[in-house]
């Protein structure tokens, strides 16, 4: 095998393995067995480890001596982290994007709020959910807040379908509709100060683990 394809295949490898962590497929804390996963794609142990190191620069994986590469687990501090990261970066970003708004980009924003609230599980509403901030945002032109700002999103995803997995409930998100209606009538501040408020909102709820006992999950549902 090439240098070149052991890098291709490293990358296949931890794509697929962010996708399984952010979805909550592969739990907080859980071992990633190097044998298993090169076995699983028919690679050698060189892109896996690869791989491993490139999961540990995303924050999903943390190699621990004696012990392998497990999956980062995160707590309430990560969650208020990434929250006000997403509530300075997506401000930033309106702001931005304020002049470039047009009413069809409004309108798209208001469909993929409608779809959220008709969301019956926890992934349909999330993909609803960074639909609507991706339109409102995109128009900033500027691609590297954009690209941080989904990284953002995807640790929020992960944090949710941790916490999320079951039990999800349709919910009417008004501080969408705050922000649109502040869009259309090109009140600035409501705009802005409603979306710093609504991506730092975290939800809490106690998750059931093994041996009947429970622990506090926090996502950050906005």
């Amino acid at each position: 095998m090439t240098v070149k394809s052991e890098e291709t295949l490293a990358a296949r490898i931890s794509r697929t393995l962010a996708e399984r962590i952010i979805a909550g497929e592969i739990a907080p804390g859980a071992r990633l067995r190097q044998d298993h996963i090169a076995a699983e794609f028919g690679a050698s142990h060189v892109p896996v480890r690869e791989a491993f190191r490139r999961l540990e620069a995303q924050g999903l994986a943390v190699s621990e001596p004696r012990r392998g590469v497990r999956v980062a687990a995160f707590d309430l501090s990560e969650v208020k982290e990434v929250a006000e990261m997403r509530a300075a970066l997506e401000v930033l970003a309106l702001r931005h994007a304020l002049p470039h708004l047009t009413p069809a980009i409004i309108d798209a924003a208001e469909e993929a709020t409608k779809a959220g609230d008709n969301s019956r599980d926890v992934r349909s509403w999330e993909e609803a959910n960074r639909r609507f901030h991706r339109l409102i945002l995109e128009p900033c032109g500027m691609p590297r807040l954009l690209a941080s700002i989904d990284d953002l999103h995807a640790a929020s995803a992960r944090f949710l379908f941790a916490a999320w997995q079951s039990d999800w409930e349709a919910r009417t998100d008004h501080d969408h509709r705050t922000i649109l209606t502040a869009l259309r009538r090109g009140d600035t501040e409501t705009a802005l100060s409603t979306l710093a408020r609504h991506v730092q909102w975290i939800g809490h709820r106690p998750i059931p683990v093994a041996g009947g006992r429970k622990r506090d999950a926090f996502a950050i549902v906005g």
